[in-house]
């Protein structure tokens, strides 16, 4: 299983509230099979309407793997391909003022730590990356602290989900496999898979 302690890269600042689910990964684009090609497509529209502007278009943030998001980041229909896709591009975490419930829950399952920070240092992050885009940003979950240059926050994420980052147990997956021995025994022992 894989832990997730902290995690650092550059960030890319996406500044607005209710940003929701059908801008992050529009529904015509959901009849994917697999969630492969979701990177190519995320915030397509929003993409296209500022014609090359949007900052996942922009050639100072490409590479960048921390997403820093104002309120209820994620809102709208609970698709998890909202996630997938943003994790396709490249993000590996997100620190924003708050969460929608699912959208958070979907980026847990995939072992994305969603932080949440006061909206002062929020923006200021945000701003920050707008002028100095090659700055290394550090989400920490043992302390809970947010860090870029010499600047340091205090973050919070919920113990439970913190804990299932921390201990590896938000990925389903690895559980399984880290249980094999113990799933061929019960499969022994289990009378209708020796049936012929």
């Amino acid at each position: 299983m894989s832990q997730i302690h902290s995690h650092s890269g550059t960030g890319i600042p996406l500044t607005g509230n209710d940003i929701d689910t059908d801008r992050i990964i529009p529904a015509r684009f959901l009849r994917c099979v697999t969630f492969d090609s979701l990177g190519q497509q995320v915030f397509a529209d929003d993409r296209q309407q500022t014609g090359g502007q949007h900052p996942f278009d922009l050639p100072q943030f490409q590479g960048a793997s921390v997403l820093v998001v104002n309120g209820n980041f994620g809102c709208g229909s609970s698709r998890e391909h909202a996630p997938q896709a943003i994790a396709k591009w490249g993000i590996k975490a997100i620190v924003g003022e708050s969460f929608a419930e699912i959208f958070f829950g979907n980026c847990v399952a995939i072992g994305i730590p969603c932080v949440t920070a006061a909206a002062d240092v929020v923006q200021q992050l945000q701003s920050h990356l707008t002028q100095h885009p090659e700055t290394s940003v550090k989400i920490d979950l043992d302390p809970l602290t947010l860090t870029w240059g010499d600047v340091s926050h205090a973050i919070s994420m919920g113990e439970g989900p913190r804990q299932m980052m921390l201990s590896g147990t938000w990925d389903a997956c690895g559980q399984l496999l880290g249980q094999v021995k113990k799933i061929e025994k019960t499969t022994e022992r289990l009378p209708y898979l020796a049936w012929s």
